[in-house]
């Protein structure tokens, strides 16, 4: 699995041609939205999920301090947007994905120290994969447009350095 920065001539079509079912649409941007938005705020990153030459799902980051209104904590880099292709689901892509998160954030986004999301309340089975990835709900609340929305929160954990004796 290659994860990537969206690339407008390479991805685009793939993009339009993204299958959500409406009953996971209401919960996350689907990535046209997401590619209308980035246009519109560079802060906004997406990204391109391949498995080989086929698109399977993309994500937004976004490292800006106006973008996290979920805490005052200059470390945080938000996550969101989150989909698996419909046609590519139940193959433990969102799992990698997720998991392979804090390496981005290393990389791409030096000095970050968590990566924060939020997911419906009523949306369990991504509350339960978020978990697995090591996501942590601690308690915090978000009053969403369409109900309350939970704050998961993962650390990007600094290397360790070796110390020279």
């Amino acid at each position: 699995m290659i994860i990537r920065g969206f690339r407008e001539t390479d991805d685009y079509p793939f993009i339009s041609q993204y299958q959500l079912p409406p009953e996971q649409a209401i919960y996350t941007s689907t990535p046209i939205e997401v590619i209308k938005t980035f246009r519109a705020d560079p802060n906004q990153k997406p990204y391109a999920i391949y498995t080989g030459d086929q698109l399977v799902g993309c994500f937004v980051l976004n490292g800006h301090r106006s973008a996290n209104i979920y805490t005052h904590e200059r470390g945080s880099l938000v996550f969101k947007s989150f989909s698996i292709d419909a046609r590519f689901q139940k193959r433990g892509y969102a799992y990698e994905a997720l998991r392979a998160l804090p390496e981005i954030a290393k990389q791409e986004y030096p000095g970050k120290t968590e990566i924060l999301l939020t997911v419906h309340h009523t949306n369990t089975p991504a509350i339960s994969l978020y978990q697995k990835a090591g996501f942590e709900d601690k308690g915090y609340r978000y009053a969403g447009t369409h109900g309350e929305e939970l704050i998961f929160h993962l650390r990007v954990k600094e290397e360790e350095k070796i110390k020279s004796r």
